[in-house]
């Protein structure tokens, strides 16, 4: 593998939600342990499972791979580190404050801000502090999907930046107060991330059009910041042993071919590998170290499980959602499971059953347009993106104008400056959601939400701002906030879309557990790109849907209500391949 050739120190692995970034970084992890490095494996993701492929606890501290001499492994639960942050700042003044100001000091340390510097706080002291990785000749990072990772790299310069000018007196004041005795901390990040002769950026991508369209932005946005993307890895490729007579194997080959060579001017001169579809996941030490090896081997037993274990159509999932005649749907799930694809599915089957929609995206990689695609138009389904660039602006432009209006001067560059933090732009998106949660009260508003890790920012915004307006209500006065709107069953139908794979099915039903607990019960799960659900006599693809029964059965157990969607010729673009799809 080029990307493992001459490694430099650091190396980061980054690319969207499902694309094999986990089993790349512990497959090289185990590699340079094997040859007689000290090898340091750290995942930043909110849903980590570092653990899970190597069949032990790992957790939050560092723990030896017992499987693997010289392997150590830590996983950073943003949970637990806002935690311990809210800790190290609320602990010395808490026998010394009433308990009303303790409680406002845990809520402004509660919000997505706190999660993003406690994570950052843990990440970047392993790349600028030297004694805490003296004992390792690598040290490699399994980052979180795209969009988290874009913005736990854009960190170091955003609040560099943000503090050599001074604080303003904005929400993120508070979790900013832990940082500014770790200044130099956070320059020695920046320093370490910018140099290629202590820091490699691998981007992670399957053969797809729209994950190598999303990486070629990774890598522009990384640019921008002087971080420059060393190496691509398109992980996932077909082998040519997957079967040249069947037309699910020629449809999928062809796509792949047709993404690669027309894959993005940015990425098409960066250094290339291309690792093979394997016929089991990659669980355990002789999965990961037959991952880089060039070979596959088919297995004998590839005989697909029967047909009529697959549960009912999106379609008849749709009939179900049609019925209250308006209502706010949800597709929520980590990044690169499909939801963009099951979103404009389900809007275009309710367009056609001649129900008033609108489709919309939050999330920042915006694959909405390229979905829907070109075709003939349904006159009662229109489109919108919550655009975050323009949705930043537009709210320092109504901050400005209202709070900084009777400010002097100085004032207003100190509030200028504090709406440069990188919280901003989950405050503005969050304000353009809540007008479209609000829409779906006389028509259906389908919702191709951001990628888990911003899905659950969303979530806490909107939980923040319904305690803000509750706590400011007369009593007995009532209201209706996007929070209780989401927490109503009769108005919002959340849909969990998920891959058939072991690692999606985690991550959803982790999301799942976080929606609960803010009193949001989902209505429905999604499997996409099923291909126990499809036509394939490919003894490869035969063996990878018999892999898809544990998964599937897994949901089974927790979803009250499932439908399958299966892996497709023709990819799901345009409003006829979509209506398809949920028919």
């Amino acid at each position: 593998m080029k990307f493992l050739s001459s490694p430099t120190r650091f190396l980061f692995f980054t690319g969207k939600g499902g694309v094999g970034k986990t089993s790349i970084a512990c497959a090289s992890a185990v590699q340079l342990a094997e040859a007689g490095r000290r090898v340091l494996l750290v995942s930043t993701d909110p849903a980590s499972n570092v653990g899970q492929v190597f069949g032990q606890t790992i957790g939050n501290t560092i723990t030896a791979v017992t499987s693997v001499p010289g392997l150590d492994a830590l996983e950073i639960d943003p949970e637990q580190a806002a935690a311990d942050y809210r800790e190290r700042i609320i602990g010395p003044v808490r026998a010394f404050l009433p308990a009303r100001e303790i409680a406002e000091m845990t809520e402004q340390l509660s919000g997505s801000c706190t999660t993003e510097i406690a994570s950052f706080n843990e990440f970047t002291g392993l790349l600028s502090d030297p004694t805490l990785v003296a004992d390792y000749d690598h040290v490699l990072f399994d980052t979180a999907p795209t969009g988290h990772t874009i913005r736990l790299l854009k960190l170091p310069g955003d609040w560099t930046g943000f503090l050599d000018t001074g604080k303003g007196d904005a929400s993120c004041l508070g979790p900013l107060s832990g940082l500014e005795k770790q200044r130099t901390l956070y320059g020695g990040a920046v320093t370490a991330l910018a140099d290629p002769s202590v820091t490699r950026l691998v981007l992670v991508a399957r053969a797809q059009a729209s994950s190598l369209a999303e990486l070629a932005r990774t890598a522009e946005e990384l640019s921008e910041t002087g971080i420059k993307p060393s190496n691509v890895v398109i992980n996932g490729v077909l082998p040519d042993t997957a079967g040249a007579d069947d037309s699910l194997v020629v449809a999928i080959r062809e796509r792949e071919q047709a993404a690669v060579a027309d894959m993005p001017a940015s990425l098409a001169g960066v250094p290339r590998d291309v690792i093979e579809l394997k016929p089991d996941n990659m669980v355990g030490l002789a999965a990961l170290r037959s991952l880089f090896d060039g070979s596959t081997t088919l297995p004998m037993d590839s005989v697909s499980y029967l047909r009529e274990d697959i549960a009912p159509s999106l379609n008849d999932m749709v009939d179900d959602l049609a019925a209250p005649g308006h209502g706010l749907i949800m597709c929520m799930g980590k990044g690169g499971v499909g939801k963009t694809t099951i979103a404009a599915a389900v809007a275009t089957r309710l367009a056609e059953l001649g129900h008033e929609v609108h489709l919309t995206t939050t999330d920042p990689a915006g694959h909405l347009a390229h979905t829907m695609g070109e075709g003939d138009a349904l006159p009662t389904l229109t489109m919108s993106q919550v655009n975050p660039a323009q949705a930043v602006q537009e709210y320092r432009d109504h901050v400005m104008a209202t709070k900084g209006k009777d400010l002097d001067e100085a004032g207003r560059a100190l509030l200028a400056e504090d709406l440069l933090s990188p919280c901003t732009e989950e405050v503005a998106v969050f304000k353009q959601f809540s007008r479209l949660v609000n829409q779906a009260r006389r028509t259906f508003v389908v919702m191709d939400t951001a990628p888990t890790g911003h899905t659950l920012l969303l979530m806490d915004a909107a939980g923040s701002y319904h305690r803000e307006i509750a706590r400011n209500m007369p009593e007995g006065a009532h209201y209706a906030t996007p929070m209780m709107r989401l927490q109503d069953p009769d108005y919002t139908r959340i849909l969990l879309v998920t891959l058939p794979e072991t690692t999606p099915v985690l991550e959803a039903g982790i999301l799942e557990d976080d929606l609960k607990r803010a009193g949001i019960q989902p209505w429905a799960w999604v499997i996409n790109q099923s291909l126990a659900a499809a036509t394939t006599t490919s003894p490869l693809l035969r063996h990878r849907a018999i892999q898809e029964q544990g998964p599937v059965d897994s949901v089974r157990a927790r979803a009250k209500r499932l439908a399958i969607v299966p892996l497709l010729h023709e990819e799901p673009i345009g409003p006829k391949r979509l209506a398809r799809l949920a028919s």
